[in-house]
């Protein structure tokens, strides 16, 4: 019942207003994004190469509303390109389509898009679409595959093992060769879209897992679960599949212990590192995942909401 209220009120304007007024949960969020700038982001990003550890660098924002917004997300990403290149970092980037505007219009959302991986492409760099709720998802699979016929084969795609659909998107990516980044899903979904049992996601994810391993084109096998994580390595010595060929991806912030011992083991392990000033959406969902944050955030909202009662506040 928590994780489902925390990911119900990252959405909440109301409450996303009165965290970053009261700066709460600040020092909370240092541990799983790399802080509000580039340069953060860059810094952190070039430490976890010097640990043999790949990046993905997400600036973090979604749900623009209007072209300006957009066009801000357009020009932050393109300084990311840069800057990973600039500083010869080991990365790639990822990024949201309702952050280049795919609620305002498909048509400046796909040039954005396109402007992007232009510049990704000059750079030999590739992009990952993230994937968001439900809600986008055929038009996020829709845009992708657009610019792919485009002849752009720098970017991928994040699939969710949690959606009933997805088994056939695997198929497709397949097909298509894509790069495929294969999440659980950290959004709250209806069960007629979504599998509401863990049991069955992670059952779900096993059999897309061994799907992508085997037939995929180097997927990106994104979980902290140990278990999911030796079953992979038991379908690579099943089907002679090189360590080279896939990648681990975890969450900044989230086990580092294992990030580390994965790469000492001889394997690529990929850090999703998140930067930027729109961290609270981000941040409540990375709570929902981590039960024992639950009642910190909690008690922190509580508190600060009684206060501003008090103080006469909104």
């Amino acid at each position: 019942m928590l994780k489902g209220t925390l990911l119900y009120l990252a959405n909440r304007p109301p409450v996303y207003r009165l965290v970053m007024r009261h700066d709460l949960l600040r020092g909370l969020t240092q541990r799983y994004v790399a802080g509000e700038e580039l340069a953060d982001g860059i810094v952190v990003a070039q430490t976890l190469n010097t640990q043999r550890l790949l990046v993905s660098l997400d600036h973090l924002g979604e749900s623009v509303t209007n072209g300006a917004e957009s066009r801000r997300a357009v020009a932050d990403y393109l300084d990311a390109l840069e800057g990973l290149a600039g500083e010869q970092v080991e990365g790639n980037i990822s990024l949201k389509l309702t952050q280049l505007g795919l609620d305002v219009s498909r048509e400046i959302c796909v040039a954005h898009l396109r402007k992007i991986l232009s510049r990704a492409r000059e750079l030999d760099t590739f992009v990952r679409i993230d994937m968001e709720s439900s809600a986008y998802t055929q038009r996020t699979l829709e845009v992708h595959q657009e610019l792919w016929k485009a002849g752009f084969r720098n970017v991928g795609i994040v699939l969710q093992a949690y959606l009933h659909r997805t088994a056939a998107d695997v198929e497709r990516a397949i097909d298509m060769g894509v790069q495929v980044r294969l999440c659980k899903g950290a959004y709250l979904e209806p069960a007629r879209v979504a599998f509401p049992d863990k049991a069955d996601v992670d059952a779900n994810y096993a059999r897309l897992m061994e799907r992508l391993l085997v037939h995929g084109n180097h997927p990106a096998i994104a979980t902290h679960d140990e278990r999911l994580i030796r079953l992979a390595h038991e379908i690579a010595q099943r089907e002679n599949i090189a360590p080279d060929r896939y990648d681990f991806e975890m969450l900044f912030g989230v086990r580092r212990d294992l990030q580390l011992r994965l790469v000492q083991e001889g394997y690529r392990v990929r850090v999703y590192l998140p930067y930027g000033k729109e961290w609270y959406p981000y941040l409540v969902r990375r709570l929902a995942e981590r039960p024992a944050n639950v009642g910190f955030f909690v008690r922190s909202l509580v508190s600060e909401a009684l206060a501003g009662r008090r103080n006469g506040h909104p």
